[in-house]
This record gives C-alpha cells, sequence and structure tokens, in this order.
C-alpha cells in the first residue's frame, strides 16, 4: 500500500521570501513521492495566521475575475473564486517559487510520456508562453464549503500549455473549523480499477500532486496514470483552500 509523504519543513528564522520558506524542505523527498504516488504533503507551508489572512480575501470581490457556483455547473456543492491579475503578494511569490522547484520534474514527466514540451525555468517564462498562445485569465482561486459542500472528482486543465503539476494549501483547522471535507485522490491505471487515496492535511499544510497525466514504469515499459482530485462531503463548518495553478486559462 502506498503512503503520501508529507515533508516536514527544517528549522529557520527570519523567513521573508516564498523561496527562503521552501528552501526549508526536502526537495528529492517531495519529487519523489510526486513519482511514487502522483502526491506530496508540504507541511506547516503557512502559519495560522498567514492562513487566516487569505482566508479574509475571499469577501474583497476587487481581488477576483469570477465567482463560480459549483451546483450551476454540476462540479459538486459549494464556491470558488478565480483571483484576478494582479495576484495577491503572498500566492504570486508562492507560485512562482513552488513552479521553480516543479519544473524539472514536470519536464521528466513529459520526457517519459514522449511529449515534446519542454517547461522554462521561470513562471514568469512560462505564463508569456501561455499568453502568446492566448491563456491569459488566472487561475490560482480561493474554494469555500459549508455543510454538505463537496467537488466532485475533476482536472484543472485549462488549455494547451497545460503544467502536469498543482498546489492545494487548507487555510481552514480542521481540528475545530470543520469535519469530513478529506481531500481525495484517484488514479487509474490501464486495465485496472480506480485507487482511491485521502490525503490527510492539517491548517497551513500543502499538497502537490498530478493534475491529469503522470508517467509509471511498468514491466513493458512507462505508461500514463490518470489522475483526478475532489473534496468528500463537508459534515460540519467551513472549510476554505487555496489552488495554485501554474497554467493561465483560455
Amino acid at each position: 500500500m502506498t503512503r503520501t509523504t508529507s515533508a516536514r519543513p527544517r528549522k529557520t528564522k527570519g523567513i521573508v521570501s516564498s523561496d527562503a520558506r521552501l528552501d526549508r524542505y526536502d526537495w528529492d523527498e517531495i519529487r519523489s513521492a510526486l513519482n511514487e504516488n502522483g502526491s506530496a504533503v508540504i507541511g506547516k507551508l503557512l502559519t495560522p495566521k498567514e492562513c487566516r489572512a487569505l482566508v479574509a480575501l475571499y469577501d474583497d470581490e476587487k481581488r477576483f475575475r469570477r465567482h463560480i457556483v459549483m451546483a450551476q455547473h454540476g462540479y459538486g456543492q459549494g464556491e470558488y473564486k478565480y483571483f484576478a491579475y494582479p495576484l495577491p503578494a503572498p500566492v504570486a511569490g508562492l507560485r512562482g517559487a513552488f513552479y521553480a522547484r516543479l519544473a524539472p520534474l514536470a519536464n521528466d514527466w513529459n520526457r517519459s510520456l514522449r511529449i515534446a514540451r519542454r517547461f522554462p525555468r521561470t513562471h514568469a517564462a512560462f505564463v508569456k508562453q501561455c499568453h502568446l498562445a492566448g491563456q491569459t485569465r488566472p487561475t490560482s482561486l480561493l474554494l469555500r464549503y459549508g455543510p454538505g459542500d463537496y467537488n466532485r472528482l475533476h482536472q484543472d486543465v485549462y488549455g494547451a500549455h497545460l503544467f502536469p503539476i498543482q498546489v492545494a494549501v487548507l487555510l481552514s483547522d480542521p481540528a475545530n473549523d470543520f469535519t469530513g471535507g478529506e481531500f481525495v485522490l484517484t488514479e487509474q491505471r490501464p486495465r485496472m480499477q480506480s485507487r482511491a487515496e485521502v490525503v490527510p492535511l492539517r491548517q497551513g499544510d500543502a499538497v502537490a500532486f498530478a493534475v491529469n497525466d503522470r508517467p509509471v514504469a511498468g514491466t513493458r515499459g512507462t505508461y500514463r496514470v490518470k489522475m483526478r482530485h475532489g473534496v468528500s462531503r463537508l459534515r460540519s463548518g467551513a472549510r476554505t483552500t487555496l489552488g495554485i495553478i501554474f497554467h493561465d486559462a483560455t
């Protein structure tokens, strides 16, 4: 049985940037977990105070470009809002810092899957490629769930320029703010039934996970594994999550 690896930060003082924050983690361990399981938990990424500050943005309408009510589209129950450009500084910083550390693995995956596209070193260069292809709308978002809400299994694919990994950060505290509402991943291997995995998260934890396809080595070579993600039904309280998606939308 596979397990989702949880990377823990090394203790440090005076963290002033997203790069310094992410440097606390063992990225070989994180990339290994993504290769093995399709996901990796990055523990204690944000403090409770930082989480509350991001949750408070949800009611500031000028921060967002679009508000989605899931039930109106058959996505589940709950709602989410896509940030507008310019992104809030903490979100933009994390987006760029995560991308720089995940792009080498994304390129390895594309090589293994015989996909010609290679990702540039910086997120700014990748966003420029997206915009030249007509993908100009930011995709980072805040998701909010109340009692009975859930998110159906899905993939966040917004155009031809697709970064194969994304990140979600739990901003609410499951010990005090809500019950239920687990983050769920499913893996579909060829000629096999789907495997589901519940990813345990605490307030401030992040999970990096495969957006769509990821490569898995088999006895007859590398094959594609199809990944989907969602959120189980919230039983009580309120749950807010930050979603960091690296490609922009058409």
